[in-house]
């Protein structure tokens, strides 16, 4: 028997073509009841992973953590397993007037603004979600009647400086970067989404992402007891419903 990828503990036959990556790992045994006959595959440090079936087909959800280093841990992990289909689906924050609170983002794009991808090739690589996941998201999301948006989105590593920008040393220059990122026409900010989507790229796989927005653009504070009651279910139903109109890559 191979011997289990180092963190997220799965071996060749433990997850589906297609992986559904919250960054939470709470969060993956509500998106396991979505599927059938839903299974706990392993549970290591941040990762845990779950496999299932949708219309007869394996499907997994595997947690990434918060942030590109670990995120980039488990799409090579589950890469060298066989994945071959990767949707982020986890919380965003919006940077433009009428992208609000619990509205669903399908990222066409993403801004690298992390630290993690330079190494894998040089900033001038676009980090670009795969087109058929982007197409057949969108369509389930309006199907089901949520309200959603398409476009670019920016991925970045420190999460406080976006939120307290106006109170940090570096503040004038903080928030320059985020004005400008607003004018750029950029939707919201995550923390994961361009790794999927450049390592996806790279290895020619199909990366996608479909975020929920956890605030109202322009607040300086994020509530945390509003965010722990939004539903994330709408994310979730987009990312299986996207998923199961493509056939699996091989």
């Amino acid at each position: 028997m191979a011997e289990p990828q180092y963190h997220i503990r799965c071996r060749p036959g433990d997850v589906g073509e297609a992986v559904l990556l919250p960054g939470d790992p709470g969060r993956c045994e509500s998106i396991a009841r979505l599927f059938d006959r839903p299974k706990l595959i392993a549970r290591n440090r941040e990762f845990t992973t779950y496999t299932g079936e949708v219309d007869g087909r394996p499907i997994s959800v595997c947690s990434t953590g918060i942030g590109s280093p670990s995120t980039a841990i488990a799409v090579e992990e589950l890469a060298a397993i066989g994945a071959r289909t990767f949707v982020r689906v986890g919380t965003t924050g919006s940077i433009q007037k009428g992208v609000g609170f619990g509205d669903l983002v399908v990222a066409t794009a993403a801004v690298r603004d992390e630290g993690t991808t330079p190494p894998y090739v040089p900033l001038s690589y676009p980090a670009v979600a795969d087109y058929d996941l982007v197409r057949t998201m969108l369509e389930a999301a309006r199907q089901r009647k949520y309200r959603v948006h398409t476009g670019i989105v920016r991925s970045h590593d420190s999460l406080y400086t976006d939120l307290w920008a106006k109170e940090m040393p570096r503040r004038e220059e903080l928030q320059h970067t985020l004005d400008v990122w607003h004018r750029a026409g950029v939707l919201c900010n995550d923390m994961e989404s361009s790794t999927i989507f450049t390592l996806c790229g790279l290895r020619k796989m199909r990366g996608g992402a479909v975020l929920m927005v956890v605030n109202e653009p322009g607040e300086e504070h994020i509530d945390p007891k509003r965010v722990s009651e939004l539903d994330l279910t709408p994310m979730f139903h987009v990312a299986i419903d996207g998923i199961r109109q493509l056939q699996p890559v091989s």
